[in-house]
């Protein structure tokens, strides 16, 4: 009991002390700190809403490429690989996040970047360029590069919880399926993926969390610029990447103030979202309880 309020202490701390050094610029911004567009540091004006933006779209697209193809591979692993390459395949894929940040952030500066510049914002301008996120200038550093390379972090911590999820189903419901005459496709769709719902929503949020609360590699390729922009191509800024460039520059107690803000902000989102998932988990598996 002891250490179990030792560790929500601990949260609450991080809490209150993320409060208290915000006090300034929210007794002095108040709720427009989250509305506001402006990030002045020179007039002491700051708006939290261009981070926000920048950290939810940049998760976004990483979830967006990251799940399909975590689930592709969890699922292959588990169904359809031979045990002894499935064994090699997860190892390798564990392999990636045991890969500093930095060196992903640098991976994207010299490799990532300069292929999406080049390769994939032709291709998605010349037939999605009707759409406004598809329109701008080609450019090295930009929302989509972020994205993107957040996917490439997060694949193996998805991929990871997916393929213990799905080795854990019943072998029984996997015969069920094929003693019915299920294809294996068909067996995976109705017999696997449902039964494991609880635990890949489970793994999505892990992932989430990771790509919400990514620093380092994020700063070396979004651009670090405080503003909304419709184009993916353009720059922008996250949360955590915003504090990272700017927290060592703050000379001001309001500066500084508002910088702890955003950390408060980034804080709130990912209890917000664990809570989400905790509801959505829970609503999933009293579903799943009401069916049998």
């Amino acid at each position: 009991m002891v250490l179990a309020a030792m560790v929500l202490a601990l949260l609450i701390g991080f809490a209150v002390v993320l409060a208290v050094e915000s006090r300034l610029s929210l007794a002095k911004f108040g709720l427009g700190f989250f509305t506001s567009t402006n990030w002045d540091p020179v007039n002491e004006e700051f708006g939290a809403l261009p981070f926000i933006y920048g950290t939810v779209v940049s998760s976004a697209i990483a979830l967006l490429i990251a799940v399909p193809l975590s689930l592709g591979v969890a699922l292959c692993m588990v169904e359809i690989l031979p045990q002894w390459i499935a064994t090699r395949i997860g190892f390798l894929v564990e392999l990636l996040a045991a890969i500093p940040s930095v060196v992903y952030g640098l991976w994207g500066i010299f490799v990532l970047g300069p292929w999406i510049r080049d390769s994939v914002d032709p291709l998605l301008a010349r037939y999605l360029g009707f759409a406004p996120m598809f329109k701008g200038p080609h450019i090295a550093v930009s929302l989509l590069t972020a994205g993107v390379l957040l996917s490439v972090m997060i694949i193996p911590y998805i991929t990871a919880v997916c393929t213990e999820v799905f080795r854990v189903v019943p072998s029984s419901q996997r015969e069920a399926a094929l003693a019915l005459g299920a294809t294996k496709w068909e067996m995976i769709r109705i017999a696997v993926i449902p039964y494991g719902y609880s635990g890949v929503i489970g793994a999505i949020m892990l992932g989430l969390g990771r790509a919400l609360g990514e620093t380092i590699a994020v700063a070396m390729v979004i651009g670090n610029r405080a503003e909304i922009a419709a184009s993916l191509f353009m720059p922008s800024s996250t949360l955590a990447s915003a504090i990272a460039n700017e927290f060592t520059e703050a000379t001001s107690d309001i500066y500084l103030s508002s910088l702890v803000e955003l950390g408060l902000v980034l804080m709130v989102l990912a209890v917000v979202l664990n809570a989400a998932a905790r509801a959505l988990v829970a609503g999933v598996v009293g579903g799943q309880g009401e069916r049998r």
